[in-house]
């Protein structure tokens, strides 16, 4: 799987900046592998990571590849620096659900506007998804481009369920952006699309994990976002979810609470999940259905 391009770069792991001399990363190195060694207590994530980081710029032909955005050692292609995949769609002339908004959107233009301006007012970028370029940023604007490549994943995953799903994307809500409002015959879902660039997990009814910003809350922050949008447009949600990398999820579905109505979902469960449900609810009818689409139809808006 590439690297999301909210993933620490390795002079981020190897804690040096990215000018570092190769004496100075050598330094790094071995002093990280002698703190992070599990035969000393150390982490040994953190210890496979030390040693992953130095695979891809240890070596002076390596790192430049590195610094160029082109592969190196194991590293996944071009791809891997987040830049959108080149790779064509299979053609597919099942029906697709039905898509309104514009998955990733917001993000990618939030990305574009704070790449020039971190770039340099006035700069021209040829190319602003260049993987060198994007690998260089600081990692709040790598963040950005993950999330809006996570949208549109999510949107693709879920497309294939047919037209008897409907989906929302960049939705306003007085709280916030939705990712997606996502009707089928399972239920409502408000559905947030994250990639932090590291594992996940739930921790007394939140998320933690390295990649989330201190204070970060997108459990509550989704459902405050969901309960806005439903008393604005009059419909009820059935579930919330969030959606990360599968291998950013130990489990297929972590569930929140006893209620069975939030979860955070490996993206490639996803499309079981709002097939199926997350249980114990009852699947709505071609009526209902109807009424509620309508209803989001008339009400809902896009940032």
């Amino acid at each position: 799987m590439p690297d999301s391009p909210a993933s620490p770069t390795p002079y981020e792991i190897l804690g040096v900046a990215a000018d570092a001399s190769h004496a100075e990363l050598r330094k790094a190195y071995r002093r990280l592998l002698r703190e992070t060694h599990p035969d000393t207590g150390g982490d040994p994530a953190r210890f496979n990571a030390v040693q992953d980081a130095w695979a891809r710029i240890g070596e002076p032909a390596s790192r430049v590849r590195w610094d160029r955005g082109r592969p190196s050692g194991d590293d996944h292609g071009p791809d891997a620096a987040g830049g959108p995949s080149r790779r064509s769609a299979a053609n597919n002339s099942s029906p697709r659900a039905r898509t309104y908004g514009h998955p990733g959107g917001y993000s990618r233009e939030r990305f574009l506007v704070l790449m020039r301006e971190w770039a340099g007012r006035g700069a021209t970028l040829d190319d602003p998804y260049d993987p060198a370029l994007v690998r260089s940023a600081p990692r709040e604007l790598r963040h950005l481009l993950a999330d809006a490549l996570a949208e549109e994943a999510t949107v693709r995953a879920v497309s294939s369920l047919g037209i008897g799903y409907t989906i929302w994307s960049d939705v306003a809500t007085e709280r916030g952006k939705l990712d997606h409002v996502i009707l089928g015959p399972a239920g409502l879902f408000a559905v947030m699309s994250e990639d932090w660039g590291s594992p996940v997990r739930l921790v007394r009814g939140e998320l933690d994990g390295e990649g989330l910003n201190p204070g970060e809350q997108p459990v509550r922050d989704l459902a405050r976002r969901a309960r806005s949008l439903g008393r604005d447009v009059r419909v009820r949600f059935t579930a919330t979810l969030i959606v990360v990398p599968d291998d950013h999820l130990a489990e297929p579905v972590s569930r929140i609470g006893r209620r069975n109505d939030a979860a955070i979902v490996r993206l490639s469960v996803l499309p079981m999940v709002l097939r199926d449900g997350l249980g114990g609810g009852q699947r709505l009818s071609i009526e209902d259905v109807f009424d509620v689409r309508t209803r989001l139809q008339h009400g809902i808006r896009f940032v």
